[in-house]
């Protein structure tokens, strides 16, 4: 049986860093809860928002920082990369370059994520898209 840790892993590898959605059904529960404002609480609704984002910057790239479990949960800190090829937000291509610092928590129940909370800093990919004025 793979460890939380694994299966977090395998999300932000399979899923964001190379596309392949069907890697992440046997890492939610059907009936899973999303956090994060925005995005959708089904599986099917995760795999399409990740697929605009990933549309939006295809070389997006999740590196693994930090990792900090606690009972049922898991914390990851990851810096996240991309260039902006595609709309996003309305906002049509840049070409920009992108780092920013993500914020993940998920809480598991047998070996499957059932709630997640992420806090990527869409401020700073804003600002550095040009998109913020000053």
């Amino acid at each position: 049986m793979r460890t939380n840790a694994q299966v977090f892993e395998r999300v932000i590898e399979e899923g964001f860093n190379r596309g392949n959605f069907d890697a992440w059904n046997d890492c939610f529960t059907e009936t899973m809860i999303e956090h994060q404002y925005g995005m959708p609480s089904t599986l099917a609704g995760l795999k399409q928002a990740i697929g605009s984002l990933r549309t939006a910057f295809p070389d997006l790239n999740l590196t693994i920082e930090d990792s900090v479990a606690h009972g049922d949960k898991e914390w990851i800190r990851m810096t996240a990369t991309g260039t902006h090829q595609g709309a996003f937000f309305g906002l049509a291509p840049t070409g920009k370059r992108f780092t920013i610092t993500v914020i993940d928590v998920c809480r598991f129940e047998n070996g499957k994520i059932i709630e997640h909370w992420g806090v990527p800093d869409r401020f700073a990919l804003l600002d550095q898209l040009g998109a913020l004025r000053r």
